[in-house]
């Protein structure tokens, strides 16, 4: 049975993406969405964590549980199958202060095909969104990322989320010290190589649409959290 820790942070990474897709689902296009892809990152402040130790795994529920309370990044983007392409990126320094920043384009030929390439790999159709990653007992959260994903291929869209986690070691339960080196665990280990190209290629517009991001209200990106 799942503690009360791990069912919390199961349905929390997991359904980040239905509010993502449910904003989409509801805006008017000229086709249908090919690629639906967010990136979260948040930095866990290490001192306010400490302080509710005493919570599970170092991590508390409310105050001191929620990603939103510390800085996070987000990346979402939406591909649609005619080329259309919507990014949007959400920066949040200050807590409940949001900065929101959209950019609109379309693909060219070549690269809406080569983006198509990228998703019919054999080996990235194969992948399924694994477990979450084991946190052990004695670990505190510095700093989570996750990939969340769905693609369609004009059957069953595939859907996968990964999450990468680099952690503080404490003491053990039998009273054990550590190295007081970061670890990290991450869920996408086993098939990062067959991920690796369609992260690349979204990196890479990210890039080409920096100088086309004008300030904007919140619409695709849907914070994370653990608590």
């Amino acid at each position: 049975m799942l503690s009360p820790f791990r069912f919390n942070r199961l349905l929390a990474l997991v359904p980040l993406a239905l509010v993502f897709f449910a904003h989409i689902a509801t805006c008017q296009v000229s086709s249908a969405p090919l690629l639906r892809l967010q990136r979260s990152k948040a930095d866990l402040n290490l001192e306010t964590n400490v302080v509710h130790a005493q919570g599970m795994n170092g991590i508390t529920y409310g105050k001191g549980g929620d990603v939103s309370t510390y800085p996070n990044s987000l990346s979402c983007l939406v591909v649609y199958s005619d080329g259309k392409y919507v990014l949007e990126k959400r920066d949040e320094q200050v807590v409940g202060k949001p900065k929101v920043k959209s950019a609109q384009g379309t693909l060219g030929a070549d690269d809406l095909q080569h983006l198509k390439g990228i998703l019919d790999d054999e080996n990235l159709k194969k992948i399924v969104s694994p477990k979450p990653p084991d946190m052990p007992n004695n670990a505190t959260i510095r700093e989570i990322e996750s990939i969340d994903a769905e693609i369609d291929r004009g059957g069953p869209p595939q859907h996968l989320t990964t999450v990468k986690e680099r952690l503080k070691l404490g003491a053990t339960d039998t009273g054990g010290f550590t190295n007081g080196m970061d670890t990290y665990i991450d869920n996408a280990a086993p098939f990062q190589k067959s991920l690796n190209p369609l992260m690349k290629w979204f990196e890479g517009l990210e890039k080409k649409s920096k100088s086309d991001l004008k300030d904007s209200k919140p619409q695709y990106c849907s914070p994370i959290g653990i608590g």
